[in-house]
């Protein structure tokens, strides 16, 4: 498998005219990558880990075993004895449910921290779609989602939502999902209209058609299909005809205007999901509420570039009975991991409660479990598989992470949600589990070759970074291109 990853990455750099030649060479020469671990045979056995299950009919325990049978959690008991299974040892370890990343786009992989100075949305939309995404070619579409997606798997990250605003053909599409099948995420792939640049305008609708036809419900049941699309009555239409959810970057006064008319319509419903959701009106969120339009919010990313007044949503969601999912947004400017979305939300909460506290509406100070909630369970409803993940539980999916607490910067764990939520990190992911299949083990990523996987993000770079006309400067602290 290793052999196969290795061969496919390696061959990025020599593979640019079998590109051009359309969707049927791209399936036979692309640099593509399985990304499977080999299917077992005999049941996996997690032992002795403290389990905290995010689930309201699942208890936690204190130290419990999880059975799994190929992608299914058939078990969760304080002791399980499996003699034919594989035994991992989870002791000293946090064991939680995968997180559930609301809303990143995966394409802009390879231009991670391009432009970490960027304080609003003009600045962001100058360093990655003006100036490079009219450039992207369906390989550096597969390069970015790649990137993103092992990345995500690095980090405890099982499932995203990948806004993929830059599909420019049907071949740019086929890339980024053949990408996220071969990282082996689970991943809600919503290809949408770029926002600049040329693209098949003519043809996207049927695309779309042909796209869930070709790559999807042939996935191990791990990539499912949703629709980018902007508050259009056409396009939601379109994806409703296909039966999948509708993915809307909503926020501000001005789109807030427009939910009234949509609702008094029949437009909205459990179907849409919303991301950002800043400076929204009272009346926009009572109608959120009253339709079941799914939502998520972004801790760093309505600060980082200003949405608004970059107060992120999650206080008036809450507010208003919803419970918002997390995301990250992309990872232009910062990390692609939620242990910082989990970290920013708390302290962002807790200094907003604090300033209204002398007010008459003062709110409550979050706390941890509801933090792991939004970044796993509740993230799994706005993806609409809550029935399949975002908790463990019996009869679930396995999406299943290892925190090991041995580590120096979390030993001793007097307080599990405590050294999940505000302790954490990367490195301290030992295992991922996705569907069954362990995907990260002894903290490092299984069937990964760095070395090709450097030299393709590397050859992508180097040609985005010359049609772009952009020098790179480790220094900078703005970005430019040449004119």
């Amino acid at each position: 498998m290793q052999s196969n990853r290795r061969q496919f990455l390696a061959s990025v750099v020599s593979t640019a005219a079998a590109l051009a030649a359309g969707p049927s060479a791209l399936a036979a020469t692309a640099p593509r990558v399985t990304g499977k671990a080999a299917a077992r045979t005999r049941p996996l056995l997690l032992k002795g880990g403290t389990i905290l299950t995010m689930d309201p009919d699942q208890p936690d325990l204190l130290r419990g075993d999880i059975l799994i049978h190929g992608s299914t959690i058939t078990r969760i008991a304080a002791q399980i004895e499996a003699g034919n299974a594989q035994v991992i040892d989870a002791r000293g370890r946090i064991v939680i449910p995968g997180f559930v990343d609301a809303h990143r786009h995966a394409w802009e992989g390879q231009l991670r921290r391009i432009n970490p100075n960027s304080a609003d949305l003009g600045n962001y939309i100058a360093g990655t779609h003006q100036a490079f995404a009219p450039h992207y070619r369906p390989r550096d579409m597969y390069v970015g989602n790649l990137l993103t997606a092992l990345g995500a798997i690095d980090a405890g990250i099982t499932t995203i939502i990948d806004n993929s605003h830059n599909s420019r053909s049907l071949r740019h599409a086929l890339s980024a999902v053949d990408a996220l099948h071969d990282a082996g995420i689970r991943a809600v792939h919503a290809p949408g209209a770029p926002l600049v640049g040329k693209w098949d305008s003519a043809s996207w609708y049927a695309d779309l058609a042909t796209l869930q036809q070709e790559r999807f419900g042939k996935s191990d049941g791990l990539l499912t299909l949703a629709m980018m699309t902007s508050v259009d009555r056409g396009q939601w239409a379109v994806g409703r005809r296909l039966g999948i959810p509708l993915v809307t970057e909503f926020f501000g006064q001005e789109m807030s205007a427009q939910l009234p008319a949509l609702h008094r319509e029949g437009l909205l419903g459990p179907d849409n999901i919303f991301n950002h959701c800043t400076d929204l009106s009272e009346e926009a969120w009572q109608i959120l509420k009253a339709t079941g339009v799914q939502v998520n919010v972004c801790p760093r990313s309505d600060t980082h570039w200003g949405l608004g007044t970059g107060i992120f949503g999650y206080q008036a969601a809450i507010d208003h009975g919803i419970r918002p999912g997390f995301s990250v947004d992309n990872e232009s400017a910062y990390s692609g991991d939620m242990f910082a979305e989990m970290r920013a939300a708390l302290y962002l909460q807790r200094s907003s409660a604090l300033a209204r506290k002398t007010g008459e509406h003062a709110s409550a100070p979050v706390d941890m479990r509801a933090l792991l909630s939004a970044a796993t369970i509740d993230g799994s409803a706005v993806a609409r598989l809550g029935q399949q993940t975002g908790s463990l539980r019996e009869g679930k999916q396995a999406d299943i992470v290892l925190i090991n607490t041995n580590d120096i910067n979390l030993y001793p764990s007097n307080n599990a949600l405590g050294t999940v939520v505000g302790a954490a990190e990367r490195s301290n992911v030992e295992t991922v589990i996705i569907g069954g299949r362990i995907r990260k083990q002894h903290g490092k990523l299984l069937d990964l070759d760095m070395a090709a996987l450097h030299a393709a993000t590397e050859e992508s770079q180097a040609y985005l970074f010359k049609a772009a006309g952009f020098t790179p400067d480790a220094f900078a602290t703005q970005f430019q291109v040449r004119g």
